[in-house]
């Protein structure tokens, strides 16, 4: 007795003392005897559960009146359906045509006609993560299609351009600006010219890039030309009114460097 548990909590008997009424600490339930199968119920679950006193979990069969069925059932025997076709021994035969090559030249052709795509970064809403389920794109594509080498650098971006090759709707799923697409483009090139060239000054890679029609490499070695002129030539940039102290950052302020490819040999 001692090692025997009950069958629906399997705590030890020897465990799970009578319960005891409140009033007459008399013990008023004890554990029981299934007649069915005789196993044993403790008197805790007996309590918690009132139907156990009468009722095995087990055999489903009831001591007292019961509406339900009474006993297990045997499950039914299986048969297989009538319109069950058998199994087949041996795979079909090969075949010399290849869907995958097929499938996978059709998807090379449209990849190179599906064009790049240009969503508008909303800083508040979108990540690499969002960008990749909205679009369908693996997020080491986008990463790779824009030069990032971190998620978070997506923070310092306006444009991101989304791969053709993995997305085939063509139409973004981001708003356009007030300013219109080419306005967008421009001021990132003023954001790339001021990065390229460690200028804080927004009119000075504006009227660099104005001259260079927006294009962005003459523009920053127009920059570099007019940096190394006055470099070069310290004498003739204080000519101009520049002391030595005050070359760089005069130029930088105002954009007058002394070489004929950039601003200042054209207005002088």
């Amino acid at each position: 007795m001692s090692s025997e548990a009950c069958c629906t909590c399997a705590a030890l008997l020897s465990s799970i003392p009578p319960q005891y009424d409140e009033k007459t600490e008399k013990p008023t339930q004890f554990e029981r005897r299934l007649e069915c199968c005789s196993r044993a119920i403790c008197a805790r679950c007996i309590t918690d559960n009132p139907r156990f006193a009468t009722y095995c979990p087990f055999c489903q069969v009831s001591v007292v009146p019961s509406p339900l069925p009474q006993g297990l059932r045997d499950p039914p025997a299986y048969s297989p359906p009538d319109n069950l076709q058998p199994v087949a021994e041996q795979p079909p035969p090969y075949s010399t045509h290849d869907s995958l090559a097929t499938t996978e030249k059709s998807k090379g052709q449209e990849q190179e006609q599906a064009p790049d795509v240009l969503h508008f970064v909303d800083p508040h809403n979108d990540s690499i993560s969002s960008l990749s389920l909205s679009y369908g794109v693996p997020a080491g594509a986008l990463r790779r299609t824009n030069g990032l080498y971190a998620d978070h650098l997506l923070a310092a971006r306006r444009t991101v351009l989304i791969p053709g090759e993995f997305y085939k709707g063509g139409v973004s799923l981001s708003p356009r600006p007030l300013e219109g697409e080419e306005e967008e483009i421009r001021k990132g090139k003023v954001r790339r010219w001021m990065i390229a060239c460690k200028v804080v000054e927004y009119d000075v890679a504006l009227l660099y890039l104005q001259q260079a029609d927006y294009n962005l490499d003459r523009a920053i070695e127009a920059y570099k030309a007019d940096e190394r002129w006055e470099k070069e030539h310290p004498l003739d940039a204080a000519k101009k009114g520049k002391s030595n102290a005050n070359q760089t950052s005069g130029r930088r302020r105002w954009g007058f460097g002394g070489s004929g490819a950039g601003l200042t040999g054209q207005l002088s």
